[in-house]
């Protein structure tokens, strides 16, 4: 029997900002998330931006019954926790105005520049009615516009995440089969771009979520179960970290030392792939050494293998061999002195911002007004994409739309490969 309260705190901890926070507050907060990192403090057209919404959306309310002008602002602040520019958050503020409002692209371009309203209009929908396409084809249709956007800007892409992350995040008040639907596209589209952007904090809460609108029953036996043998799993984590710590300063490493349980997607799928039960998957939990340099990284990793036993074929080196989202750890599974696996990975701070934001730890712009893209710009290692994919007309259905995300998702691949930075 699913466990009601940790459900009902569940829901609590992943909806109370949309739910009871006033626009003007999450406003204040997004000024105050973008003064952390930004170094100018004008910020006249984020201010400009929420306030043109404001009046966009003043009529309008989700399905929650909240003002609609909270999912933008929403939005805005998840692009501000990834550090992105002042356009890209304009963008945010502004994404769901031409599509939802009598506010036309020409006019927001008249208002916010060419930059912003590319942005803008890579993000929204193709409304124009045609009663000789279903909505499987439409919906491709409306990716492939995207797509083609996001391969002139990465930007467009990072925006509609945000969007599809504050909307999953809101996803109680749809319909079962609704919430089913967005899910899977999450799961089959979204979330993978993430994990190929490398921007971690989105795809793990991306699968999480679309895991407990999938398949709700058990998304919550997983985290009864869990959070049944919770405090356990802390006292066993908290050992090994102040163990670690205490090594790390012998040896005169300085480090950062934490542990945390593993998401419940990962969880879910090695329980799927390995055929096992909760009970029997035994690395729940990973803990993280975070060091200045990579020399450290080795040094700490031998610090560790002398502390616990490795289990043969489960260490990777991720530094020098980098995942192709420029991921980079070293990973090891180790023996506890109770008999317990646990997983250590080791990296520097570096390459934690990298694991964490991905492609936007790396998107650097110019502090100047003009808002230009720095030198070297991305956009043009992307623009193969564009090639391949301009003039092409897909008759997408049912059968072959699976077919057709595949092979625009390789094409996204290869202009993602030649996005990485050299030496990644």
């Amino acid at each position: 029997m699913t466990n009601e309260g940790t459900k009902e705190k569940l829901d609590i901890i992943l909806e109370a900002p949309a739910d009871f926070t006033s626009p003007e507050e999450l406003y204040q907060d997004l000024i105050r998330t973008i003064r952390k990192y930004h170094p100018s403090d004008d910020i006249t057209m984020i201010e400009k931006a929420y306030r043109l919404a404001d009046r966009a959306h003043q009529d309008q309310k989700r399905k929650s019954g909240e003002p609609y002008i909270i999912h933008p602002l929403c939005v805005a602040i998840i692009l501000a926790d990834l550090e992105m520019d002042k356009e890209t958050i304009a963008a945010g503020l502004l994404h769901d105005v031409v599509e939802d409002t009598v506010m036309t692209l020409d006019q927001m371009t008249t208002e916010f520049g060419t930059e912003v309203s590319f942005l803008v209009d890579g993000v929204t929908k193709l409304t124009q009615l045609n009663w000789d396409k279903d909505k499987v084809e439409i919906q491709a249709d409306n990716l492939r516009k995207m797509f083609l956007a996001m391969a002139k800007d990465i930007r467009v892409i990072i925006i509609k995440l945000a969007d599809r992350l504050h909307n999953m995040r809101t996803g109680q008040y749809w319909k079962p089969e609704k919430q089913k639907e967005k899910a899977r596209e999450t799961m089959e589209i979204y979330a993978p771009i993430a994990d190929r952007l490398g921007i971690s904090k989105i795809k793990i809460e991306l699968d999480d979520l679309s895991l407990k609108f999938l398949k709700p029953e058990v998304y919550y036996d997983l985290v009864e179960k869990v959070d049944l043998r919770k405090d356990t799993r802390e006292a066993f984590v908290q050992e090994i970290v102040d163990e670690v710590k205490s090594h790390m300063q012998e040896a005169g490493i300085d480090a950062a030392v934490g542990g945390r349980v593993k998401h419940f997607f990962s969880i879910y799928k090695k329980m799927v792939n390995q055929n096992k039960t909760l009970d029997q998957i035994y690395d729940l939990f990973a803990v993280r050494i975070m060091v200045e340099t990579v020399k450290d990284c080795y040094a700490a990793l031998g610090v560790i293998h002398e502390m616990y036993k490795p289990i043969p074929g489960r260490f990777k080196d991720y530094i020098a061999m980098p995942k192709q989202n420029m991921y980079q750890s070293l990973h090891t599974t180790l023996i506890g002195s109770n008999g317990q696996p646990f997983e250590i990975q080791i990296r520097t701070f570096e390459m934690h911002r990298t694991a964490e934001y991905g492609i936007a730890a790396h998107w650097k712009y110019k502090e100047s007004g003009s808002g230009q893209v720095a030198a070297g710009s991305e956009e043009a290692k992307l623009s193969c994409c564009a090639k391949s994919w301009s003039g092409r007309r897909i008759r997408t259905t049912h059968r072959n739309f699976s077919v057709w995300s595949r092979a625009i998702w390789t094409c996204f691949r290869t202009a993602f490969t030649a996005l990485r930075p050299q030496g990644m």
